[in-house]
């Protein structure tokens, strides 16, 4: 196929997907290959946002494990999910993509608020919209920061990116005869406990019957031959 099986789609981006091999932080390097798969499918036609998290700084329930008031830790956690959006803006634009980093957090100085007809224009107009801050609130994760951008600009599926192929029955890296799943139901998702995305995200995308997609983003093209249809990853049906 030539022409993409979707035209608008949320990728949804874990922070340590930024770090690459340094532990830490944000990889230039890394940033600029994801920007380079960005902007392949984006050159195909396809509306791309982007949810990115911000475990490549801290994580808001590890850090609250560690004595940090869980409201306080969760609040940090949002504030590098920003730090990351503004890294892979830059990134983008560096290849020529119009973006724009929009937060749940109003900081006008540096992104714009989150305004649903605003974001979905931005969209229409060819740029790539990333989403920060999650959904500004407290006890929520990115996963459902995803689900929740996603429903609000009508994309058609959420592409969630990991470190391994698709949906296993087991932890791949733990358990060596693991065995991939290449399509499976919400439901199915939520009685065996599969970790795709939290409970909340996965139950707001089976109410409203929106697709997930779970591919492995170091595989470099693979972004680009989900759009084109082929078969990468595992599909989860909702």
């Amino acid at each position: 196929m030539s022409e993409p099986i979707f035209r608008r789609i949320l990728l949804k981006l874990s922070g340590e997907a930024l770090m690459g091999a340094q532990g830490f932080g944000v990889d230039p390097a890394t940033a600029a290959r994801i920007a380079g798969e960005v902007e392949n499918v984006r050159n195909l036609g396809v509306e791309v946002a982007i949810v990115v998290g911000g475990g490549n700084f801290i994580r808001g329930v590890a850090a609250s494990e560690s004595g940090v008031d869980r409201v306080v830790a969760d609040h940090m956690g949002m504030l590098a999910t920003v730090i990351n959006g503004l890294a892979l803006q830059d990134a983008l634009e560096k290849r020529g993509c119009h973006t724009r980093v929009i937060t749940a957090i109003e900081m006008r100085e540096i992104a714009e608020p989150f305004i649903r007809r605003r974001a979905i224009r931005h969209l229409e107009k060819g740029r790539v919209v990333i989403f920060a801050a999650g959904t500004g609130n407290p006890y929520f994760s990115t996963d459902t920061a995803a689900a929740l951008r996603a429903m609000e600009i009508k994309a058609e599926v959420i592409l969630k990116a990991t470190k391994v192929d698709g949906v296993y029955d087991a932890d791949p890296q733990k358990v060596p005869d693991a065995k991939m799943i290449s399509r499976i139901n919400c439901l199915d998702v939520l009685s065996r406990g599969l970790k795709v995305m939290d409970t909340t995200a996965i139950s707001m995308c089976m109410d409203n019957k929106l697709p997930i997609i779970v591919f492995n983003l170091n595989v470099p093209g693979n972004l680009q031959r989900v759009m084109l249809g082929e078969k990468v990853g595992s599909m989860v049906v909702c």
